[in-house]
């Protein structure tokens, strides 16, 4: 079993139609364009206007876009992983709702709150489950619906995420391609600085913290900014030391996008070339776990089998890390 390695067969995607630019927000509070474009590089974001629909209908979305792509068959899978910081309900999961919308009836699906790292997470997790012989087809979804937790008269919060689905699918291989390595880091020194304050056991739903707006992001953003950036920074660069790979040997770098100046940081620590950077934040905003596989799903047909990929990653906890992986087709 150690021979066998999970690797990335497919991948799907959806965003929702609706673009909110910087234009209409600035109707909506005290802000302009320059001033989100200079501080974190966001024009616009896409935003699911439908009440009614959630995450586990994005998620839904992605995988039929993968399962058309690649001839998948919901009843080829074995287990649905979905990364999300916005399930429809707190239970049951966002990946049994996306399962159940797509047919996929034979297999466990479980959530991963690892917050804007979630998807990484998810995918180290996944490959363990390849990796063990257990699963044979494995979907690792993320779905995010922001503007669900997003305060819009926070003018230091409201500019910077949107919603969007992507998912890969994962298969064995003995092939020297697919997940090679990961690094997770997570540190509770971050839980004050970055959460949503009320809505679970400890401080349940109430008038009060409706009225206080409990039930969205709080984000003290220079205090974050400055874990993110050294964080990010320093796991991707350790990474690449662990599998003694070097900035010319890095074909893609595919960071969270959470913010343009953070990722620039990554790209000066690691000294990967911009132009091998794939960055989705200017059109996309942070779309939290979602936004490094929205990346991939959108670059897909500018990579190639074999392609040295170096996926990162910094969200709330705080949590962190890195994915070193080949890709496989």
């Amino acid at each position: 079993m150690s021979n066998i390695k999970a690797v990335i067969t497919g991948i799907g995607g959806y965003v929702p139609d609706y673009i909110l630019n910087n234009q209409e927000l600035s109707t909506m509070m005290d802000t302009n364009d320059e001033w989100i474009t200079t501080r974190v590089g966001i024009k616009e974001r896409r935003i699911l206007k439908d009440k009614h629909a959630g995450s586990s209908f994005m998620g839904a979305k992605a995988i039929e876009d993968l399962f058309s792509k690649t001839g998948t068959k919901p009843e080829e899978i074995d287990l649905v992983i979905c990364a999300t910081s916005t399930p429809d309900h707190i239970f049951p999961s966002c990946a049994s709702m996306a399962a159940d919308k797509v047919g996929i009836k034979n297999a466990l699906a479980f959530d991963v709150q690892a917050a804007c790292s979630g998807f990484i997470v998810s995918l180290s997790t996944a490959a363990s489950f390849i990796e063990s012989g257990k699963y044979k087809k494995v979907l690792v979804l993320a779905a995010e619906k922001m503007s669900s937790i997003t305060n819009y008269t926070d003018r230091t919060t409201a500019p910077l995420f949107g919603d969007g689905a992507a998912v890969v699918l994962l298969e064995p291989t003995t092939e020297e391609v697919g997940v090679m390595d990961s690094l997770l880091r997570t540190d509770g020194i971050g839980y004050k600085h970055l959460q949503m304050k009320a809505g679970g056991s400890a401080n349940p739903a109430t008038h009060e913290t409706v009225e206080n707006q409990q039930h969205t992001i709080y984000q003290e953003g220079a205090y974050v900014f400055k874990h993110a950036v050294v964080d990010m920074a320093e796991i991707s660069a350790e990474i690449m030391d662990k599998n003694n790979l070097t900035k010319d040997d890095v074909t893609w770098l595919v960071p969270h996008q959470a913010n343009l100046r953070i990722i620039d940081a990554v790209v000066q620590r690691t000294g990967v070339e911009y132009e091998k950077v794939i960055i989705n934040i200017d059109h996309f905003g942070n779309t939290s776990a979602a936004s490094i596989p929205l990346g991939m799903w959108e670059s897909e047909n500018k990579f190639k089998k074999g392609d040295n990929i170096i996926l990162t990653a910094f969200g709330a906890g705080f949590t962190w890390g890195a994915v070193y992986l080949k890709w496989g087709y």
